[in-house]
């Protein structure tokens, strides 16, 4: 397989995997509270990452300023892009997440742009802005709810937006000196650290003794696919390609769940879904196959 193919494979195996955890998700949140599944999806995926990395020393070692940084990429992907998320998905429709997390490319691209990592040229920027097109008119707006009632878990969707970009441009810098599994396992681990006092409260409350196998085999689902593999697969990507390549897939996930919707759902795909589908890849073709915005990637290894 091409080396240059292999990123942008990572990151489609990336967008199915965030795509299908909400369906697991629900499993679980029947049974408990979405504190509880955000601490054990955090807590169990940093001891796995810990497993795999073997040795922790080379934290010790590290610069205090990337010790500091690497402290504000756990906040701003792990710690703070779980809570904002669950808790303004409560507070908002569906659609409206979906639609207001197609600024997260944007908000990547224009940071991504000032820290030097991207050049962005006009195709990029156009690429951009013809994938978020298409996640739009695939949600369709009209059928949004940007009420008074929503208004407080819209804010929590847009910041929750705003934190990934920032994590997904920030991380890139540690990743490429010190290298993906070793960057996500200590983002895990600090994660998990403050996650761990509310997880325990949360647990207290919870009747674990009525909680089905089949609930904790599918938070082992969640703990090992959609968060362990995906992590370190978004994060390797980032070695290979600059910020808003990574960004642009996320546009992806809307049409991960539509195409799951035949098989789970029993619904069917209509000409909005395939016109939609042409302009969503055909913005993300434009982003990965532009060499022009692109400045040079480490492809140290890991």
């Amino acid at each position: 397989m091409s080396q240059g193919f292999k990123p942008h494979l990572a990151l489609i195996t990336v967008q199915i995997l965030f795509g299908i955890w909400p369906i697991f998700g629900k499993i679980v949140l029947r049974s408990m509270s979405t504190t509880s599944l955000i601490a054990l999806r955090l807590v169990g995926a940093a001891v796995l990452f810990a497993i795999l990395q073997r040795s922790l020393t080379p934290l010790l070692r590290m610069r205090l300023k990337d010790i500091g940084l690497l402290t504000a990429c756990s906040m701003l992907g792990i710690v703070g892009n779980q809570f904002l998320f669950v808790n303004g998905l409560a507070l908002t429709t569906v659609i409206n997440a979906e639609i207001l997390s197609t600024t997260i490319p944007v908000y990547a691209l224009a940071v991504s742009i000032l820290l030097g990592y991207d050049r962005g040229s006009r195709k990029t920027l156009i690429g951009v802005v013809l994938s978020a097109a298409g996640v739009v008119y695939l949600l369709n707006p009209l059928q949004a709810d940007f009420s008074q009632q929503t208004t407080t878990g819209n804010v929590l969707i847009l910041t929750n937006s705003f934190l990934y970009a920032l994590y997904i441009v920030f991380s890139k810098g540690l990743i490429d000196r010190y290298g993906a599994l070793n960057v996500v396992t200590w983002i895990f681990l600090i994660g998990s650290v403050i996650t761990v006092p509310v997880g325990i409260y949360s647990l207290q409350r919870e009747n674990l003794a009525a909680i089905s196998a089949t609930t904790w085999l599918a938070v082992a689902f969640i703990i090992i696919f959609p968060t362990v593999v995906a992590y370190y697969l978004n994060a390797w990507a980032l070695t290979r390609v600059p910020p808003s390549v990574v960004a642009i897939y996320i546009y992806m996930q809307p049409l991960i769940a539509f195409g799951f919707a035949p098989l789970l759902l029993g619904e069917s795909w209509n000409w909005r879904t395939i016109m939609a589908a042409v302009m969503i890849f055909g913005g993300v073709a434009l982003v990965t196959r532009d060499k022009d915005h692109r400045v040079h990637v480490s492809v140290s290894a890991t």
